[in-house]
């Protein structure tokens, strides 16, 4: 069966190469939504054979939503474009396993990695990702921000993909912070109110979770560090959507 290729960019100029030839190993055509790159991802996916279309940025949901509509197969691999399939992964796709089940999405584990630098810990393994579904059943959520795919069945398998998501700490900061802004702006949409305490409550659980449950404090400075992004990201997170309740009181 043909699978699709889809992945949303901006500015990915550095991956967008290697997750092209990824995808095409086991995909019949590769789609890149691009949200108006000022690098040179848009003339890299084209040189690579990728069919690219220019779209504003919607938000992360809406984006791949608009993108089904130029995939030719009701099967989509919805890579991001700093992920690559792992060995595991690839094979199970090339093997066509996925037809004889019925299943229409299929979650996958994440390897994440910053400054190619494995992260195996504050809960960073085994994060999960739905990025293989049917569109006859399924699709990516509205969400602005961390959307999820939903379908009639889905199922987790300790298959895997490699994300390289930061190339170092001051990167990893300021896409939390962005994606703190979205977070919150989608909180408020969905009608969420929260009070002034809730900041200070969910960044000091976070840390907590990250930090001691999920072993953080087995990794030296590293695991406090990402400990604290986390925390900072969840307060950030519920002090910005405050500050958008009160601007719309």
């Amino acid at each position: 069966m043909k699978i699709s290729g889809l992945v949303i960019t901006y500015n990915e100029e550095k991956h967008i190469g290697k997750c092209i030839d990824a995808l095409y190993k086991v995909c019949d055509e590769v789609i890149i939504i691009d949200s108006l790159s000022a690098d040179n991802t848009v003339k890299i996916a084209e040189e690579k054979g990728a069919k690219v279309i220019s779209q504003a940025f919607l938000g992360d949901g809406p984006q791949r939503i608009f993108g089904l509509a130029y995939c030719k197969n009701d099967w989509i691999l919805n890579l991001d474009a700093d992920e690559i399939l792992a060995t595991d992964a690839e094979e199970f796709i090339l093997s066509g396993k996925y037809e004889k089940d019925d299943y229409d999405v299929y979650s996958f584990r994440l390897y994440n990695y910053m400054d190619d630098k494995l992260i195996n810990f504050s809960g960073w393994y085994p994060d999960r990702t739905s990025r293989f579904f049917n569109k006859k059943t399924a699709s990516p959520s509205k969400d602005v921000v961390h959307q999820r795919v939903s379908g009639l069945k889905k199922t987790e398998v300790n298959l895997h993909i490699h994300h390289y998501a930061w190339k170092d700490l001051n990167q990893f900061i300021t896409k939390k912070n962005l994606y703190s802004t979205w977070a919150a702006q989608q909180l408020y949409d969905d009608g969420v109110r929260v009070s002034g305490y809730k900041p200070i409550l969910n960044g000091t659980v976070a840390f907590i979770r990250c930090y001691f449950f999920k072993k953080g404090f087995l990794n030296g400075l590293d695991g406090l560090t990402i400990s604290m992004v986390q925390a900072f990201f969840s307060y950030l997170k519920y002090a910005k959507l405050i500050k958008i309740q009160i601007k719309n009181k």
